[in-house]
């Protein structure tokens, strides 16, 4: 028997329900989200990397390096070796000398990859809808302030 007041234990509970339909919510999105790729002959590490890829080359400046992307995808820079060479063998991305330093390696996006990224961003799409379509508009809003409060953790600017 817990010594925790019967509100604290029916907290717990409720907090472990939700957290196990978080995570069963999360690996239904993602299997959606792999079967939308499979067409587009695209691994989720080779999407993530492409997405990342996309964000940092937006800034000014040159293309970023292989450490640039292993930090912004958080991951251990060797990591990152595998992904680009598979998808450099695609034709998505390109290895470019640093113009300052032609020791250092820049990628960047080719036009294959571009229009990858635009078919990924489509089947994301087609995979939240398929996720999203028993909720109105309503719900989903609803759904989209408290997944930003939960994303944020709660920390919201003023």
């Amino acid at each position: 028997m817990s010594n925790l007041p019967d509100s604290r234990a029916e907290a717990d509970t409720a907090d472990g329900v939700l957290a196990e339909q978080l995570l069963r919510l999360t690996r239904r999105l993602h299997r959606s989200q792999k079967r939308q790729m499979e067409p587009i002959g695209i691994t989720p590490g080779q999407a993530r990397l492409l997405r990342v890829l996309a964000r940092l080359s937006l800034h000014p400046g040159p293309a970023p390096r292989m450490a640039d992307l292993a930090h912004g995808l958080e991951v251990v820079p060797r990591a990152v070796t595998t992904l680009v060479d598979a998808l450099e063998e695609q034709g998505r991305v390109r290895r470019v000398p640093d113009p300052a330093n032609r020791r250092v390696m820049r990628i960047e996006l080719t036009e294959d990859g571009r229009t990858t990224l635009r078919a990924l961003r489509n089947a994301r799409r087609d995979a939240a809808e398929d996720i999203l379509a028993p909720l109105s508009a309503a719900d989903r809003q609803v759904l989209g302030g408290l997944l930003s409060t939960l994303v944020d953790g709660g920390t919201r600017p003023c």
